[in-house]
C-alpha cells in the first residue's frame, strides 16, 4: 500500500528521501512525490512515473534539511501526477502525505469550497492540507489537534509548513508510522525498511499519536494535544536482509530463504525431550485453555489459506472445533463470540486493516485474541496483546513466500501446544510431531535443491490461459495457495479446488490445453486423489503431480512429476507449497512479468 517517509537533519534530504522511497517500492505504487522545506519556499516535486522517473526531476542544486515523500496506490482519483502526493493547501504554505481513507471527504470538500478553498485534486488527502490551513494561524501542532478530530476513516499522515520550517508532524489512527532515531537526524516512514540503511533505532507510533520532529529529536502528544512517552525499540533486520543477495528477484531470494526461515520459527519453541512445544505467548491459563469452545481463525489472502491448513491441524490434534473466516466479511457474520472463544489473526504485516478491524471487534466482545505476524510493534500485534512472531525476516516480494510457510509451521505448533494441553495427544506422539516439525528446514532445502527442475517444467506449461490446482484435506489449501502465487504475480488465471468438488462444476472447464497441479503426495487421502487424476486425465488434460519421493506408480498416472521428501500428513503440505511458489516465479519469469511487484497489489494492505 502508500508508503510514507521523512527526513529532518543535515542537507542531504532529497537523497535520504528518494533512497526511502526507493526501499518502499516492493509495497506497490502507481505515482511518486516529494515536499522540502527550502530557503525560498516549499518545494513539490511529483511524478506519475516510477521513482527513478521522480529522481531525474528534483534538481541535483536543490538544497534543504527538512522533507516528506510518498508513494500512492490509487483509492481515490486515477493515477496521475495530479493526485499524486504530497498534497498543498491553498496558500502553498504547506504540504500533506497520507495513507488511509478518509471515509468522509466529500461532506469536508464541499463544506471547504463553500468556504472559498480551492481543491486540485480528486484525491481524499486533499481535504487534510485544506483543514489545516484553516486552522492554522501561527501553531502548526494546534491546527493540526483542531483538523484530527474532524476526519473519520484510516490515516497516517505527515505534514510540513513552510512558515515552521524546522519540525516535520505525523499522526496516526488506524494505519502504520514509525520514527527512526539518528544522531541529530531523524526519520520517519510507514515501515522501517525505508531507514533502515540509516539507523535501527525505531518508535512505533499507536493509535491517537502525533509525532513532532526536530533537529533536536521527537516529541509525542495525543490527540488532545497532552505530551505521552513511547518506548524505543532496536530493529533486528538489518539491511542486507533486506536487499536482493544476488538473487534476480526478492520472491526467488525469499523462497531460498525458507530454510532458514523455518529454522528461525521453531528455534528455542520445540522441547522433544518433554514432547511440549514453548508458547507462552498465548497467553492462556491451563483452566482458560481448558474453557475454549471455539477457534475462530481470521485472515486474508496468502494468510487465510495458512489459516485453512491450520484448520486442519487443530482439529487434527485437538478436539476444539475450529472455523476460517475472511477478515473482510468476519464483521458481517453473525458468529457469536465471547468469552471460550479464541480468535487466532494471522497477517505478516500486522497491518491488513480488516484483520486489524476483526481483531478489535472481537476483543470488544470478550474473546481471547492471539495474533501471529512478522512485524514487531505493529497494530494487530498491540491490539491483541499476545503475539506469536514469525522471525521470518524483511519479505519484500509482494507475493508471500516464507513467511506462509512461517505461519503454517506456527500453526501446527499451536496444534499441538494447545492438543497437549488439553491432553488429547500423549507426550510420545507429539515428541514424534516434534521431530518432524525439526526435520521441516532440512526437508525445505531438498525442495529447493529441485529449482531447475521446477524451472524446466513451467517453461513447458508457461503459454496455457488456465490453470487448475487441486488438493485434498491438508492439501487443498495448498492448491488454493498455489492458484493464487500463479495468478498474482503471472497474471494466467488459475483457481485451486478440492479435488473431490472436481465433478461437480470444474470438470467442464477441462481440455486438452488446460494443465492441473496435482498435489498427490502420501496420505490418508492418496487413493481418492489418484482417482480424481484419472479423471481428469480422461478429459485430456495435462496433469503435473506434486508427489512423494518414494511413490513410483504416480509416473503412470500423470504427465510430469514434482517429487517432494517422503514427510508426514502434517509436513508435506509445506514442502508441496514451496514446489508451487518455484513453480509460479518461473512461469512468470518466462512471461516476462515484474515479479516482486505485480500489477494493481501491494505488500500491505492497509485500507479495507
Amino acid at each position: 500500500m502508500c508508503g510514507i517517509v521523512g527526513y529532518i537533519g543535515a542537507g542531504k534530504t532529497t537523497e535520504v528521501l528518494l533512497d526511502s522511497l526507493g526501499r518502499l517500492e516492493y509495497r506497490g505504487y502507481d505515482s511518486a512525490g516529494i515536499a522540502l522545506v527550502c530557503e525560498d519556499g516549499l518545494e513539490v516535486i511529483k511524478s506519475a512515473e516510477r521513482i527513478v522517473k521522480l529522481r531525474e526531476k528534483v534538481p541535483s542544486t536543490l538544497y534543504a534539511s527538512v522533507g516528506i515523500g510518498h508513494t500512492r496506490w490509487a483509492t481515490h482519483g486515477k493515477p496521475s501526477k495530479t493526485n499524486a502526493h504530497p498534497h498543498q493547501d491553498c496558500s502553498g504554505r504547506i504540504a500533506v502525505v497520507h495513507n488511509g481513507i478518509i471515509e468522509n471527504y466529500q461532506e469536508i470538500k464541499r463544506a471547504l469550497e463553500k468556504r472559498g478553498h480551492v481543491f486540485t485534486s480528486e484525491t481524499d488527502t486533499e481535504v487534510i492540507s485544506h483543514l489545516v490551513e484553516e486552522n492554522y494561524v501561527d501553531n502548526t501542532l494546534r491546527a493540526i489537534l483542531a483538523t484530527v478530530p474532524k476526519l473519520q476513516g484510516s490515516f497516517a499522515f505527515a505534514l510540513i509548513n513552510k512558515d515552521d520550517p524546522g519540525h516535520i508532524y505525523a499522526a496516526r489512527k488506524d494505519s502504520p508510522l514509525v520514527i527512526g532515531l539518528g544522531e541529530g537526524q531523524y526519520f520517519l516512514a510507514s515501515d522501517v525498511t525505508a531507514f533502515l540503511k540509516y539507523t535501527k533505532r525505531a518508535v512505533f507510533m499507536e493509535d491517537g499519536d502525533i509525532a513532532i520532529l526536530s533537529k533536536d529529536g521527537v516529541t509525542f502528544t495525543d490527540f488532545h494535544g497532552r505530551e505521552i512517552k513511547r518506548k524505543e525499540r532496536v530493529i533486528e533486520w538489518d539491511l542486507e536482509a533486506a536487499e536482493k543477495a544476488g538473487y534476480d528477484h526478492f520472491m526467488l531470494k525469499e523462497i531460498h530463504e525458507q530454510p532458514k526461515s523455518l529454522k528461525d520459527v521453531i528455534s528455542g519453541r520445540l522441547n522433544e525431550l518433554s514432547g511440549e512445544v514453548e508458547l507462552g505467548e498465548i497467553g492462556l491459563t491451563q483452566d482458560e485453555i481448558n474453557g475454549i469452545r471455539r477457534v475462530i481463525i481470521v485472515a486474508c489472502g496468502t494468510s487465510y489459506h495458512a489459516g485453512l491448513v491450520g484448520k486442519y491441524a487443530l482439529e487434527m490434534l485437538t478436539d476444539i472445533p475450529v472455523t476460517v473466516e475472511i477478515g473482510s466479511e468476519f464483521r458481517y457474520s453473525s458468529s457469536r463470540v465471547g468469552p471460550g472463544t479464541l480468535i487466532v489473526a494471522l497477517s505478516q504485516s500486522g497491518e491488513t486493516a480488516d484483520t486489524a478491524a476483526s481483531v478489535r471487534e472481537a476483543i470488544k466482545k470478550g474473546a481471547h485474541v492471539v495474533a501471529i505476524t512478522n512485524t514487531v510493534g505493529s497494530t494487530i500485534a498491540r491490539d491483541a496483546g499476545n503475539t506469536i512472531y514469525m522471525r521470518s525476516g524483511p519479505e519484500i516480494g509482494v507475493a508471500a513466500t516464507k513467511t506462509f510457510t512461517s505461519q503454517v509451521t506456527v500453526m501446527y505448533m499451536m496444534a499441538i501446544f494447545l492438543g497437549r494441553r488439553r491432553g488429547m495427544i500423549t507426550a510420545e506422539k507429539a515428541r514424534i510431531l516434534l521431530s518432524e516439525l525439526k526435520s521441516l528446514p532440512k526437508y525445505a532445502q531438498s525442495v529447493l535443491d529441485q529449482d531447475s527442475n521446477v524451472a524446466n517444467v513451467a517453461r513447458l506449461y508457461a503459454k496455457a490461459n488456465l490453470f487448475l490446482f487441486v488438493g485434498r484435506h491438508l492439501n487443498y489449501p495448498i492448491a488454493l495457495e498455489g492458484a493464487l502465487k500463479l495468478k498474482e504475480i503471472s497474471y494466467i488465471f488459475s483457481e485451486g479446488f478440492a479435488a473431490g468438488e472436481l465433478k461437480h462444476g470444474p470438470l467442464a472447464l477441462l481440455t486438452t490445453g488446460v494443465p492441473v497441479v496435482a498435489i498427490a503426495t502420501r496420505s490418508p487421502t492418496y487413493e481418492k486423489m489418484t482417482s480424481n487424476i484419472k479423471e481428469i486425465k480422461a478429459r485430456d488434460a495435462s496433469v503435473i503431480a506434486v508427489a512423494s519421493e518414494s511413490d513410483e506408480s504416480i509416473a503412470q498416472l500423470v504427465d510430469v512429476v514434482i517429487r517432494v521428501p517422503d514427510a508426514s500428513e502434517l509436513i508435506s503440505p509445506v514442502l508441496s507449497s514451496i514446489v508451487l511458489q518455484l513453480f509460479a516465479y518461473h512461469v512468470a519469469v518466462c512471461a516476462g512479468c515484474p515479479v516482486d511487484k505485480p500489477r494493481n497489489l501491494a505488500k500491505s494492505v492497509t485500507v479495507e
